[in-house]
């Protein structure tokens, strides 16, 4: 039986921390984790001119997390904030290569930075910094490791979300310092955490298309791994 193709986002760095040159990452358990939900996974070139062809080869999009944000221009704010950290040709590509999937109604999920990008991409907004927007927030940027849970959040019913889960509360891990602040157009809200803060997006018109800002990829719980067999076999 054959196994869909996943095409997986890669980070780019400059730095010389593995090479004198600039280099793409991406953490091994993104790859393992689909393999593990009955997908193959690729990491794809932040390759604007040839995207068409290359993303007509695979069967869906993962947009990964990393430790960057989205320019506040594109969504219209001209002040961007101090701790704003910009890597404006992954984005570029990140955005493309989400209209393609979508334009073709192929499964499109987006991890943390990934829901974020998707919801720019639907013409929202983004919080650029959660302690500064939102009083007594959660600690979304927890202290302990990524693979431990961080905080609970609700999955709202009658979402696309909810049907895949089958839960109203879980536990997740938390890595980020924005979140959603208006979702785009066409988008609902699907999860969100005690303190307010949007937790998860997806568009009801689509095949597949949803957000998350936790990192199912750690598997901390089974509904982890629900979400990205969801995924795969939408694929």
């Amino acid at each position: 039986m054959s196994k869909p193709i996943i095409a997986l986002t890669l980070d780019y760095e400059t730095n010389k921390e593995y090479s004198k040159f600039p280099w793409y990452a991406i953490r091994e358990n993104y790859f393992t984790a689909i393999e593990e939900c009955g997908g193959i996974a690729i990491g794809i070139p932040h390759n604007t001119n040839n995207a068409n062809l290359l993303l007509k080869k695979v069967d869906g999009l993962l947009i990964t997390g990393g430790n960057f944000d989205i320019n506040p221009n594109i969504f219209g704010e001209n002040t961007i904030h101090k701790t704003v950290k910009l890597k404006e040709q992954r984005t570029k590509f990140e955005m493309l290569a989400s209209e393609i999937i979508l334009e073709n109604n192929k499964p499109l999920l987006g991890i943390c930075g990934g829901e974020q990008l998707i919801n720019v991409l639907y013409q929202g907004t983004l919080i650029q910094h959660i302690p500064d927007e939102i009083e007594n927030s959660l600690e979304h940027e927890q202290s302990n490791p990524r693979n431990e849970a961080g905080h609970s959040i609700t999955i709202k019913k009658d979402t696309k979300l909810h049907s895949i889960i089958s839960q109203n509360n879980i536990m997740v891990n938390s890595a980020h310092h924005q979140a959603v602040k208006i979702p785009g157009q066409g988008l609902i809200i699907n999860a969100f955490s005690e303190d307010g803060v949007i937790e998860g997006i997806e568009d009801p018109s689509m095949n597949f298309c949803i957000g998350v800002q936790w990192h199912p990829e750690f598997f901390i719980q089974n509904s982890d791994k629900l979400l990205l067999k969801a995924f795969i076999n939408s694929c």
